[in-house]
């Protein structure tokens, strides 16, 4: 079953609608996560892609990432609850909930924009050459992931 497009503004304004419904007072309902740390942390899949911030692998670290970690991020199937996360999103101390809340959807809406065509055959940050169906899957399951763990 395929994922819902993340390119199209149908998909996207559906996750900026869930967005919009989070307080700053929402609360998962598993992990430990606050909301605002969890906004901060769908954002690092983003800044991967848009900002220089985060160091790149090493080669060794990329192969094991492409033969253990790829397959798991890329595909259809939902991540299971409290799932491991790489270091770089591990989200500690506080966070503004507007600030984060708006750099994500101001994500949402770039990566819309740009489109499918853009990503096809884009390097990603940890997993080499990601083809369109690749990125959608990786950004919409994340995203759809933790705001169902919000319950939104």
């Amino acid at each position: 079953m395929a994922l819902p497009n993340i390119f199209t503004k149908e998909v996207t304004d559906g996750l900026i609608h869930r967005i919009n419904l989070l307080q700053e007072t929402t609360k998962p309902i598993w992990g430990k996560m606050t909301v605002s740390q969890m906004l901060a942390h769908c954002s690092v899949t983003y800044e991967m892609v848009y900002d220089d911030i985060h160091p790149k692998p090493n080669a060794l670290m990329a192969i094991i990432l492409k033969i253990l970690v790829k397959k798991r991020v890329v595909n259809e199937s939902p991540y299971p609850h409290n799932l491991k996360t790489a270091p770089q999103f591990i989200i500690k101390g506080d966070k503004d909930f507007s600030t984060e809340k708006n750099r994500l959807i101001m994500y949402l809406n770039k990566t819309m924009e740009l489109g499918e065509k853009y990503f096809d055959g884009k390097k990603s940050h940890s997993f080499g050459k990601l083809h369109k169906i690749e990125w959608n899957n990786m950004f919409y399951k994340h995203l759809n992931h933790h705001l169902t763990q919000f319950g939104v």
